[in-house]
């Protein structure tokens, strides 16, 4: 047993020994199935690994499914009790990939047993829970993440660079916008846990519109103040098992104005009642020097624009292909353009995690932490509440 608590290792073809880690997964759905992709890829992608990573345990409350994902994936064992799994001494880091009122209760026990923490986004259903869970792993001194990750797209590590470097100059505006279709009239879909503010914590906000705020605070800076509004569309829903209806509780879009402590004014915005939107991710960064647009429906591009570049400031924008060799984290996939996709911002922002993890770095500022996790949740409860009072209102951690 090592001081990280990585019990075991393996030999790589050099002679040197690549650490083990242990994980326990919480959830085998969409999650679940994202997260054991980039475990299953990290050992022979990204070469030589951090660590490898050693699929102890599944947890989920359907057996049959819990079991089948257990065989799929290669876990060596399955429950339907997260808390066997937290308990499990094999295990040194939880993932916890369910749903939002499974993240505080499930984190904090695995904090307390000393397991190192993965915990998909949002990290809580409102700030309170939020910082018991900060909480928790702050006093345990384990290491922490929030799934945010498409802060592990190259293009967006591509913009963060340059706004480091100081290319763009002083910004000016942060644009943001995401926009998915699944919950409309024509899909019929009915009551389910996104849709119950006791379980989700809220609708568009804490589901996709966490995603975006948390690019604006990665890439702009923290915000001073919001001002927000929410619509609820369809009002009741039929609960399947029952044949009833329930009344819906939480936001189907969002839109807030948002004024940031360096100056910058922002707009951000989140629907599930976009029609012809799948996964519409889109920002634009308005600067001193230039421009920035990505959107991750196309996730390898960037539309640019500088400022005095001759020819190009008198035709406009131009598409940036982020996939040369010295772009963010190519070096760990193909030649220039061929182009990789979703999945791959969690084999990056896994293996991120398993750095910090063995070699003592630290989760942000690249990675979001809990402490990104608890203001996040602190931003989402002022835009609920600016909805709620028609007040423009101070973000206060």
């Amino acid at each position: 047993m090592t001081e990280t608590g990585i019990s075991t290792t393996v030999s790589a073809t050099k002679g040197s020994a690549i650490p083990e880690v242990g994980v326990g997964m919480l959830g085998y759905a969409f999650m679940g199935t994202a997260h054991s992709n980039a475990f299953k890829k990290i050992p022979y992608m990204i070469y030589p690994p951090a660590a490898i990573p050693r699929l102890v345990m599944v947890a989920g409350r359907n057996e049959n499914g819990v079991r089948s994902a257990a065989e799929r994936f290669g876990y060596e064992a399955y429950t339907t009790d997260w808390r066997k799994l937290v308990k499990d001494d094999r295990v040194q880091l939880f993932d916890n990939g369910g749903p939002n009122h499974l993240h505080a209760a499930p984190c904090i026990a695995a904090a307390r047993a000393g397991k190192h923490i993965l915990c998909e986004k949002p990290l809580a259903r409102n700030a309170r829970e939020a910082a018991r869970m900060l909480d928790a792993v702050v006093k345990a001194g384990v290491v922490h993440a929030v799934a945010f990750n498409y802060r592990f797209v190259p293009a967006v590590r591509l913009i963060r660079d340059l706004i480091d470097s100081n290319k763009l100059g002083q910004i000016y505006h942060f644009r943001a916008a995401y926009r998915q279709e699944w919950v409309m009239p024509h899909y019929n879909i009915p009551m389910n846990w996104r849709l119950r503010k006791k379980q989700s914590g809220s609708g568009a906000l804490g589901d996709i519109g966490a995603h975006i705020i948390d690019l604006a605070r990665y890439l702009v800076g923290e915000p001073r103040r919001v001002c927000g509004a929410t619509q609820t569309f369809i009002k009741e829903r039929p609960v399947l098992r029952t044949g009833q209806v329930e009344r819906v509780d939480v936001d189907d879009a969002f839109g807030a104005v948002v004024e940031f402590e360096n100056g910058a004014l922002g707009t951000i915005e989140a629907t599930r009642f976009a029609a012809g939107r799948k996964n519409y991710n889109v920002l634009e960064i308005n600067a001193e020097h230039g421009s920035i647009r990505f959107n991750l429906e196309r996730m390898n591009e960037l539309e640019v624009f500088w400022v005095g570049e001759e020819p190009r400031d008198t035709r406009g924008f131009h598409v940036v292909n982020v996939s040369e060799s010295y772009h963010p984290f190519w070096k760990h996939w193909w030649p220039q353009g061929h182009i990789i996709g979703w999945e791959h911002t969690f084999i990056h922002e896994i293996h991120h995690l398993l750095e910090a993890i063995v070699a003592g770095k630290k989760v942000a500022p690249y990675g979001a932490d809990f402490e990104d996790g608890y203001k996040n949740a602190v931003i989402c409860d002022a835009i609920l509440a600016s909805a709620r009072t028609g007040r423009r209102l101070a973000v206060k951690y």
